[in-house]
């Protein structure tokens, strides 16, 4: 019975090489496809929003960026970066871009200027708010989705996966790394997907990252 079910996850986990990273591109891809079209086709509500209390405001350095320039970005940075998920290209690029694009989005509309606990905070992951504590559910949900695609990649049923096997670079591609190594890299991603939310978290994991890197090979 167990070996009946430790193939069987065998087998799903190999499926899930084609299905999984395929259903987050075209989801996502459709999601961010949609409202970059939607920017591309209406006015820039960045110059409409009525900044309240408790909206941060775009973070440093897009606030010295003028308000049509941030739409422009928006709007073609979701449109492009829309289609290399959608065919799998580049897709750690367009996977951590588009979390950029995401946490700027979350920290300059939907993310409160003030909380003072977790729990004050956690008030704020709604869809919509009719009070001061924000909106910021679906921004995290992209992110989230976007993660898997930046540390794994696109899956077997994408360009990138072809573009490997055409080079020659598939047998040649290493997925081990060092404990240290993964620990900083893991760090650097979070604390990129973070920084423009929080700075203090961002930053602390930004750091975490250099100490994971280079704490090791002083101590050689």
């Amino acid at each position: 019975m167990l070996d009946f079910y430790d193939t069987l996850g065998a087998r799903l986990r190999a499926a899930g090489d084609y299905v999984w990273p395929l259903a987050l591109r075209l989801i996502l891809a459709w999601e961010f496809w949609e409202s970059g079209i939607t920017k591309l086709h209406g006015t820039n509500w960045f110059a409409d929003i009525p900044w309240a209390d408790w909206q941060k405001g775009f973070p440093w350095p897009f606030s010295t960026l003028p308000l049509e320039l941030n739409w422009l970005a928006a709007t073609w940075g979701e449109l492009v970066l829309a289609l290399l998920l959608l065919f799998g290209l580049f897709t750690r690029f367009a996977a951590i871009s588009l979390i950029v694009i995401t946490a700027v989005a979350a920290a300059a509309v939907h993310w409160p200027a003030q909380w003072s606990s977790l729990a004050d905070l956690w008030q704020g992951y709604v869809i919509t708010s009719k009070g001061g504590s924000g909106n910021f559910k679906l921004a995290l949900l992209f992110i989230i989705m976007l993660l898997p695609l930046v540390f794994y990649g696109a899956g077997k049923l994408s360009l990138d996966h072809l573009l490997l096997r055409i080079t020659g670079r598939e047998a040649g591609a290493d997925d081990r790394l060092g404990d240290a190594n993964a620990i900083a890299l893991a760090s650097l991603v979070l604390g990129v997907s973070t920084v423009f939310l929080e700075l203090t978290w961002g930053l602390g994991l930004i750091a975490l990252a250099f100490i994971a890197a280079v704490v090791p090979r002083l101590l050689r």
